[in-house]
């Protein structure tokens, strides 16, 4: 049996439950604990006899204990010191005196206590144990001449001790570090036994030591002074040949090797490749260095140096792709095939870089798809709105662990061909940080078709081709993009749809996705062409169709809860008249000419992100000492423009019955009014002359005159931008008579048939051109008082 035979019975002893701890006979150890019971029998053992019984708890994660929980052989110990800590823990010193066994634990109260047996130890051979404390004796000495660690004193001690049990008990805690061993070892007691266990124990450690002592003779002689982390990768190496583990790892560098093969890099950048793999194999793969080591040979070999999709140059498959998905849009439908044309003829040109300008919501990003799905290109976007940091375009320096090639590189890898449509959405919305450098700057290399093919990342380090990547980038207002960045761009702008065309985009397109996205058919709702006219002036202001796509997906949420809800569905049909009835209270009038003609009130024309708009500008004189007063949140453009009219009126003073000195006894105040966002550009200074004059006068503007252009110190009606937009505003507002500057007379062609035969537009090249037709005549003037 395990146990010797039990002896008579002990009185009720407190015991200390311990977690992976173990004190054997003869042996002094420093305790620390703080659990409620813990104290509590600490402290009666120390008022009484100083006896208490240490016992490991099965399961080390327990904290609230049963009786069960604990091991059923402990050792009895005499307390030695005690002392409190100031964490209301408790510091003992105890030293064990005999294996017991528990057996009546009394865990009802906060102190826990047992009845102990005391364990007889059993008769051994005599000549049996002495063979076996010699041989544990050699065995120690060799285990100590293998691990400089162990002092020579405690050698000393051990060889001198020849009892057996002893000498058990006392190697146990420095050959084993287990506690479930520890354990098992305490439950022995037989010396011989016990002895036994250590010295195979003693064998196993021993085996360890041999190896690594030929593993750190063989990494001593390759490594250099102070070279901690070398001696560690080579020692790991070592290991890993003792293991029989080195084929495997030999094995990765190869098949980096034929991936570095197979990436069909320059050979420039191969061999900066190959040089990267020769210093990590020396590294330890642990290290940060070895890190970014290997991510860098990832990323030169997921790259698609020479890798490129087949295009499609099929004129007739891009110009049925372009229609079928786009309505307009003319001159980017012609760039495009005029593209695909010479590539046919030269395929190994070089790409040219389109800039679609525009306001938001008319299809710049989905034309760009559309483009990718003509040429049978992959297509890769990439948006710049916010981007700050130069190194987000050029890459970071391999100089720290998390670093990476720039926002070109990675969409590329992510296109898994050098040849993608590759879209840099709101390249205008770049912003540049005194610390970080500016991006746009970063750009102008890749966005060069002169230089591109050189393209050079911080990161990579080498020069990537990225002529046959054609890029297309898109843009709201071009006056935030940087001159030298803009030269780089083939700029193609795309003006507002105008009411018929937004209604043939709806019948053509989002009428059947927003059907399909509802679960709905054409036997579920009809779209009038009146329905759509009203949805697209009551309900939406802007150059697009993305408000327009809302609110035709609003239209048929409410049918599908019809539907639903309904017990006999029947279709329905939108009309002008029921749009409001699905969705809800106009959200714009449209109002058209709602006053008559005044004084110092004219209408401007000013282009928007919704696209153009019709602002009335005002003008009051007064008595005054010549200040000009500016409000409406006004830009500095039309600040000036204010200015240069003004002064334009001085220069003409007798021709326009004006006093000479009126600038200095009366003010002027112009005022934008409803501008609830910044106002700004340099178009309204004829408008704002106009005004003037009138408010000067007291003659009244007519109320269906619109005008745009600047003005120039001598009069001259200088050229302005978004001609379309404004034209389309002004008919949209009911306006019979538009100006606008002779230089932009060509963009007349751009309007609609119907917009030029309702309203009457002139081109003019002076304010004297204009101002014969802005005022009421005498006749009219009295019949409007």
């Amino acid at each position: 049996m395990l146990f010797g035979s039990k002896l008579k019975k002990s009185k009720q002893i407190p015991v200390l439950a311990l977690r992976d701890v173990i004190v054997f006979p003869d042996q002094v150890k420093p305790l620390i604990i703080g659990r409620s019971h813990s104290v509590a029998s600490l402290l009666k053992a120390d008022s009484s006899d100083k006896s208490i019984v240490l016992v490991m708890q099965k399961d080390a994660d327990v904290s609230i204990l049963k009786s069960d929980d604990l091991h059923e052989i402990g050792t009895l110990a005499k307390i030695l010191q005690v002392l409190r800590l100031p964490d209301n823990k408790y510091r003992l010193l105890v030293r064990g005196e005999e294996r017991v066994r528990l057996t009546d634990i009394d865990s009802k109260e906060l102190v826990w206590t047992s009845a102990i047996e005391h364990l007889e130890v059993p008769t051994e051979d005599e000549r049996d144990l002495e063979l076996m404390i010699q041989v544990v004796h050699e065995q120690f000495e060799r285990v100590s001449q293998l691990d400089p660690a162990i002092p020579e004193e405690m050698v000393q001690s051990i060889v001198k001790n020849f009892d057996g049990s002893k000498l058990a008990d006392s190697l146990i805690p420095h050959v084993c570090s287990k506690p479930d061993e520890q354990q098992s070892l305490l439950e022995m007691l037989s010396p011989l036994d016990r002895l036994n266990r250590i010295a195979e124990i003693l064998q196993e450690k021993a085996e360890v030591l041999v190896v690594d002592k030929r593993i750190r003779e063989r990494v001593k002689d390759q490594m250099e002074k102070n070279q901690k982390e070398y001696y560690l990768n080579e020692k790991m190496q070592a290991i890993q040949k003792e293991l029989g583990d080195e084929e495997e790892e030999i094995s990765e560098f190869v098949v980096l090797k034929t991936n570095i093969e197979k990436a069909e890099m320059p050979e420039e950048t191969a061999t900066a490749a190959f040089r990267e793999l020769n210093r990590l194999k020396k590294m330890n793969p642990m290290s940060a260095e070895a890190t970014v080591s290997r991510s860098y040979i990832d990323w030169l070999i997921a790259l698609p140096w020479n890798r490129y999709a087949e295009e499609n140059a099929d004129l007739k498959h891009a110009r049925e792709v372009l229609e079928e998905e786009h309505y307009g849009l003319r001159d980017v439908k012609t760039r495009i095939v005029e593209y695909l044309s010479v590539r046919q003829v030269a395929p190994n040109g070089k790409a040219p870089i389109l800039c679609l300008a525009g306001p938001p919501g008319i299809g710049k990003t989905s034309l760009a798809r559309s483009i990718a799905k003509a040429t049978n290109r992959p297509f890769v976007r990439q948006a710049l709105g916010g981007v700050r940091d130069e190194s987000e375009i050029r890459g970071h320096r391999r100089t720290y662990i998390g670093s990476m090639p720039g926002k070109l590189l990675q969409s590329l890898k992510r296109a898994k061909v050098n040849n993608p449509v590759f879209l840099l959405d709101e390249i205008d919305k770049m912003s540049k940080d005194f610390h970080r450098g500016d991006p746009s700057a970063a750009l102008l290399e890749a966005l060069d078709p002169e230089q591109n093919d050189a393209f050079r990342d911080h990161y990579i380090n080498s020069d990537y081709d990225l002529s046959k990547v054609l890029f297309i980038c898109t843009a709201n207002d071009l006056r935030e993009i940087p001159g030298p960045l803009q030269d780089r761009l083939e700029i193609i702008e795309l003006s507002s749809y105008t009411e018929p065309e937004k209604i043939i985009i709806a019948q053509r397109h989002l009428i059947s996705k927003q059907l399909k996205q509802h679960a709905l058919t054409e036997d579920d709702i009809h779209f009038s062409k009146e329905s759509l006219s009203a949805i697209v002036r009551q309900y939406t202001r802007e150059a697009g169709v993305r408000e327009l796509d809302r609110q035709i997906g609003k239209v048929c949420r409410k049918v599908t809860v019809r539907k639903m809800e309904a017990s006999e569905f029947k279709k329905v049909w939108l009309t002008a008249d029921n749009v409001e009835l699905l969705l809800g209270s106009y959200r714009y009038l449209d109002r058209g000419i709602d006053r008559d003609g005044e004084v110092g009130v004219i209408n401007g024309l000013a282009v928007t992100s919704f696209g153009g708009a019709v602002l009335e500008i005002e003008v009051a004189a007064f008595p005054g000492k010549g200040d000009l007063i500016l409000t409406g949140r006004l830009g500095d453009w039309l600040k000036e423009s204010a200015k240069a009219g003004l002064s334009c009126l001085r220069m003409r003073v007798e021709q326009l019955g004006l006093e000479p000195d009126f600038h200095t006894k009366q003010d002027l105040h112009i005022h934008y009014p409803g501008n609830a966002s910044k106002a700004d550009g340099p178009s309204a200074g004829v408008a704002m002359a106009c005004a003037m004059l009138s408010a000067l006068t007291g003659r009244k503007i007519r109320s269906d005159v619109a005008i745009t252009g600047e003005i120039s110190l001598r009069g001259r009606v200088l050229a302005i931008g978004g001609v379309k937009e404004k034209m389309l505003a002004a008919h949209a507002r009911g306006m019979k008579l538009a100006f606008l500057p002779k230089e932009n007379e060509s963009k007349l062609d751009e309007l609609p048939q119907y917009v030029r035969d309702e309203m009457e537009i002139r081109a003019v090249s002076n304010i004297d051109e204009v101002l014969p037709y802005v005022f009421l005549s005498e006749e009219e003037d009295a019949t409007v008082e």
